[in-house]
Order: structure tokens, then sequence, then C-alpha cells
């Protein structure tokens, strides 16, 4: 799952060059629907723009004997099949404040649908990049750290050689992890942004090379997953494996509509599962580039923007009207569009597609935009261990 904008979110990394066209904007048809801002916004986003403001410093109680913050440093690291990225925190509080972050896009799964192997050239990418994370997990003294890599990886007939190359070139020693991890982890990552409501809810991530869903039950003090799903097509393993005419509108439209039907084929097991109760608020919430793009477009942002666009709640049927305009534009059309640019303008369609099929499966009103998951989830995972072990250390004392 490849948690699909600022350091936060690469899908977005050329749409500050992107020349804005308003007359090719897809949300004409939205215009007037309004977007809903949470009240309530994540701790660690809270801290940061604080300390920024005020240019607060760590109290002594939290200073070293050399003046530095006493607290450790925790990383976790996301390789996915289209983007590489970290994010480094320590903790405060019941969250943490993020003391460095980084994202680029790699493409690692590029080919991968048709030749079952990862590229060269793709693997030189992603080396490229995790050489900057080393370098910044070492300036930074990260003292705990997880890499996990994602479904390129876990397909790829010498991913695990990859994993050793990472390993040898650059120190990190990568996890493939399961699609059940990963779920599990964009969910703990994210769902502190759900809408509150009585019911079981929907959260979902749209990856590079696969795409997860997954109910959660959130009446506890803790998210439980009562079901999830995970199916092998993202926004690069789709857009691969449906080929059409770009210069081409019917073409184009024929694709789109392949697409739809091989995702919603792929979900039809879990959709049987899903429980149906008419006249229920569902609540649905998503982490992926594609989600973060779209809200963007929704809002007609000259640029990205997380503080906009993390927590933010969408019409969901401005979202389907988006996807339908950017799924009959050219090419260049959407390269032309804020927060799109020439980095994803070849992948949104597929995104588009998956979304639109996400919101026939689980028909909520609303859409949550989450430009956080599988980083976010990690350290939090990291965090509660470390506080498990010292809190089991002390008690043995």
């Amino acid at each position: 799952m490849d948690s699909k904008a600022s350091d936060n979110d690469d899908a977005h990394t050329s749409a500050n060059d992107a020349v804005s066209k308003r007359n090719d904007s897809p949300k004409r048809a939205a215009q007037k629907s309004r977007a809903i801002k949470p009240e309530r916004r994540h701790p660690y986003d809270r801290r940061n723009a604080h300390n920024k403001r005020t240019g607060s410093r760590p109290t002594h109680a939290n200073r070293s004997h050399n003046g530095w913050p006493a607290r450790r440093a925790y990383a976790a690291i996301d390789l996915g099949t289209n983007n590489c990225r970290l994010l480094i925190a320590k903790p405060a509080d019941d969250s943490f404040v993020v003391v460095d972050a980084f994202s680029r896009v790699v493409r690692l799964g590029e080919g991968l649908t048709h030749s079952g192997r990862l590229s060269d050239r793709a693997m030189d990418r992603a080396v490229a990049a995790l050489s900057i994370c080393s370098d910044k997990l070492r300036r930074r003294h990260v003292t705990l750290a997880r890499s996990v890599a994602t479904e390129a990886c876990r397909r790829a007939s010498n991913g695990e050689m990859f994993i050793e190359r990472v390993r040898q070139e650059t120190g990190i020693a990568l996890d493939i992890i399961t699609a059940e991890e990963e779920a599990r982890l964009a969910m703990l990552g994210c769902h502190i942004l759900l809408e509150p409501g009585q019911g079981p809810a929907m959260i979902f991530d749209i990856g590079g090379g696969s795409t997860e869903l997954v109910l959660v039950d959130t009446d506890g003090s803790a998210p439980q997953i009562l079901d999830w799903q995970s199916v092998p097509w993202g926004v690069v393993s789709l857009t691969e494996s449906e080929r059409y005419e770009v210069d081409d509108a019917a073409s184009r439209a024929l694709a789109y509509n392949n697409m739809r039907t091989r995702v919603m084929d792929s979900f039809a097991s879990f959709r049987a599962r899903l429980p149906h109760h008419e006249g229920d608020h569902k609540r649905l919430l998503g982490t992926s580039g594609t989600v973060t793009t779209l809200a963007s477009l929704h809002l007609d942002l000259p640029s990205y923007d997380r503080n906009v666009i993390d927590g933010l709640i969408v019409p969901s049927q401005s979202m389907r009207d988006i996807s339908g305009n950017l799924a009959h534009m050219s090419l260049d059309e959407r390269r032309a569009l804020p927060c799109v640019g020439h980095e994803r303008a070849d992948l949104v369609v597929a995104g588009c597609a998956i979304l639109e099929t996400i919101l026939d499966i689980w028909p909520a009103a609303r859409l949550g935009v989450a430009d956080r998951g599988i980083r976010e989830g990690i350290l939090r995972s990291l965090m509660a261990a470390s506080n498990a072990a010292n809190a089991t250390r002390q008690a043995r004392k």
C-alpha cells in the first residue's frame, strides 16, 4: 500500500510547476460543493504548528546534559510501488512530533505487471532515495526504526535480491510486509481522522501496486479491524494492465470502464461480506495520493497544501465528478492541472477508477481525506512497544 504532496505526499512534487488552467478544471460540476473541515486535528500537527509560531524549545526537564532533547528519535520508512517515504519523530504526550521527513517518487514497480521483476532502473531509483533516508537517520541520531516494503517487493521474483542490495548499499533492512500488516498499519496511522459516528467505518488506501479496504469498529477505546481485503490493483499496476490510445477519447472511456470492472470483480467477495443497513450514516476515510490530489482539485488549490487537505471532509459526489472529468481528459490536459502535474498525470485516472469503485462498494455521502498512513502507523507501533518495554523494566526493578 503506498500512501498515495509536501514531504508527506509526493504525489504532488511537481504540482508547483503546473500551470493553472481554470477552464480545464475537473471540479466545474462541483463548484458549489462546500468542503467541511473537522474541528479536531492530529496532536502532532498542533504541536508542530505551535512550536513553529512561538519558537518553543524543549523544557529543561526534557533535555539531556548536552542541551539536546532527551527523548529518543524513531523513524519509519515506507517503500511502496510508486513512492519512497521517510518520517522521523519524537514522542510528545500521547502522539509525536515530526522532526524530519522525506518523500520521492521512485516507481519501483514500473514494468512489474508485465515482467514480474523489478527493473534495474527502478531499483537504482529506489536505492538512491533510500540512501538519502539512511543519511537522515544518521544525522537525526535515530535509535529505533522500522523500514517496510510492500506490493512491488511482494510480487517481484527478484524482490528478496533487491532487499539484500538495499541492506548492503544503504544499511537499511527492509521488511517485506504482508498485505494484512499493510492494511493494519495504514488504519493505525490515519483512523484518528474518521468522523465520529456509530456503526462500522471503512478506511482505504489506494497504493501503487495494491489497494486495501479495511472495515473497522470504532466503538471501543481503540479501533478494531472487523474485515479487510487487499487486491493487486494500484495506480501503477492498473495503469499498466489496461492499455489504451491516449489521444482517442473513446479508447480512454472504454479503458476507464474496464478498470472499474476489474477492481469491482476483485473486491466481490469482500463486498458480499459487508453489512447492509439502510439509512445508516456510512463513514469513509481514504489515505492515498489519489484522494489528496482530488481533494486539492475540489478546493481549486493553486498548489498542494497539506495543512488544508489532511483531515478534510469532501462530498463524495464532488469526488465522483472530478474523477469522471479527469478520466475524459487527455494526458496533456491533466498535466496542466495544479496538484496533478507530470508525475501523476498518467496514473491519476487509474486512481479515479479505484476511488469510484470504492464509493460504489461503500456509498458514503462524504469522504474523509488523510495525508498520513503507513509511516504514522509504524511510528505509533514502535512507540507503543517501547513504552510497554519500559513499563516492564520498571516493574521488574
